[in-house]
């Protein structure tokens, strides 16, 4: 974390209590001094995406929005979202009069206060990526779902999925070694 943000989250006590639970998530903030000079905070988690192998990296932007920064081709928004209608003056091809269409569009609900987009991406982390993806394990690997359904079914009918020699289940408050 650059100097820049570290005073932010001293003084006051919702961004104290965002750094502490980015403390206790493995939360870097990593934002540069131009993000800062723009209004923009980015955190690296200590969670690896599945596809590009390197640690996710979401940002609160002074605009408004918050995004995953490269998870994908492109960033992506994490705000909610909400339906709206817009409605256009057109010319009806078939009579030439003017005719009004409803249209229903999907808009993105801004954050516009930068203590609440910095509650918001926590609680966003929480939920998707660190009990989302709590089929990762500690080193960052990702480990699909799938895998894990199919061992618990093959348990159940006798299957064996390979080399599978780390890995447990706990059922009932009974721990099983899968293998």
């Amino acid at each position: 974390m650059k100097q820049n943000n570290k005073w932010k989250y001293q003084g006051d006590r919702r961004y104290e209590k965002v750094y502490e639970k980015m403390q206790l998530l493995g939360i870097q903030d990593i934002t540069t001094d131009r993000q800062h000079k723009n209004g923009t905070i980015v955190w690296k988690l200590p969670i690896k995406d599945a596809w590009h192998k390197r640690c996710i990296e979401v940002a609160s932007f002074s605009t408004g929005y918050v995004r995953n920064q490269n998870s994908a081709s492109s960033n992506y928004q994490l705000n909610k979202t909400k339906k709206q209608k817009r409605y256009v003056e057109m010319t009806d091809h078939d009579t030439g009069r003017p005719v009004i269409r409803t249209f229903k569009d999907t808009v993105r609900i801004l954050i516009p206060i930068e203590i609440d987009r910095l509650e918001y991406l926590i609680s966003y982390c929480l939920k998707n990526y660190y009990i989302g993806n709590a089929n990762q394990v500690a080193n960052g690997d990702y480990v699909p779902k799938w895998k894990y359904d199919n061992l618990e079914k093959s348990k159940k009918i006798g299957w064996n999925y390979g080399n599978q020699d780390e890995i447990s289940v706990t059922i009932n408050g009974h721990r099983y070694k899968v293998k």
